[in-house]
């Protein structure tokens, strides 16, 4: 893949996509996004650029309903992401082996995804989020559905079908043992968001080869300082298992 034609997921709606080249030609790097984020976010911009420098092709996208992607924000779910990601990568060769970043949300949309049998090579799990329902009530517990928003930001209306899916996943902690590619997880100790016993709890039940990394004192977004390290600790990963 040296560019990134129009990827529509399984409804018809077109996703946002930016790709960066590299020179590991044989190798993808998907990253994903959470909840009420974009591809634009300013960590998963660090990253690819950081990632992409290293020689790793990247490739950034916003689930529908976010970002410049199409379809309605309120349909945007776990499981709708599971589809989108799906779509983005039955475009990749096959003989191209895949990387899976993703931050919060998109961590659990990963993690499903891998555990589910799709050619995920390698998962890296940013501040991941594994109690959906627990997530869903502690941050969104006082919110009315269909009337208020997420975090009080006007463009991302809480949905009951966004509510129905956290509960009705409740946690990704039962797919941990059935992730095969190995895994890294990162997660910040003061993560008021997601708190790191989800990252905690996902490492103790993995099965696979995994890490975890936890950077003191920095929360959900990890900040600007912490880049770098983050970029690190992916590249050597990759180059561990990817070569």
């Amino acid at each position: 893949m040296n560019a990134i034609s129009e990827i529509l997921n399984t409804k018809g709606e077109r996703l946002d996509v930016a790709f960066q080249g590299g020179t590991h030609l044989g190798s993808l790097v998907i990253i994903g996004h959470g909840v009420t984020a974009n591809k634009d976010r300013p960590l998963l911009v660090a990253i690819a650029n950081g990632l992409a420098e290293r020689g790793w092709p990247c490739v950034r996208f916003s689930f529908s309903g976010n970002g410049e992607s199409e379809g309605c924000f309120e349909e945007s779910t776990v499981s709708k992401g599971i589809e989108d990601l799906k779509s983005l990568m039955k475009t990749v060769p096959q003989e191209k082996r895949i990387a899976y970043i993703g931050h919060s949300m998109g961590a659990a949309v990963g993690v499903r995804t891998a555990a589910n049998g799709m050619n995920i090579q390698a998962l890296v799990s940013l501040a991941g989020m594994v109690d959906t329902a627990g997530f869903a009530e502690r941050e969104f517990g006082d919110v009315k559905p269909g009337e208020g928003c997420m975090w009080d930001e006007p463009g991302c209306p809480l949905s009951e079908m966004f509510l129905e899916d956290m509960k009705m996943i409740g946690s990704v902690i039962s797919e941990a043992p059935l992730v095969r590619a190995p895994w890294l997880l990162i997660h910040g100790t003061e993560d008021d968001v997601v708190p790191i016993g989800d990252s905690r709890d996902a490492y103790a039940a993995a099965r696979c080869e995994k890490e975890l990394i936890e950077i003191p004192g920095t929360g959900h977004m990890f900040g600007g300082e912490n880049y770098g390290r983050i970029v690190e600790a992916i590249d050597a990963w990759l180059r561990q298992y990817f070569g």
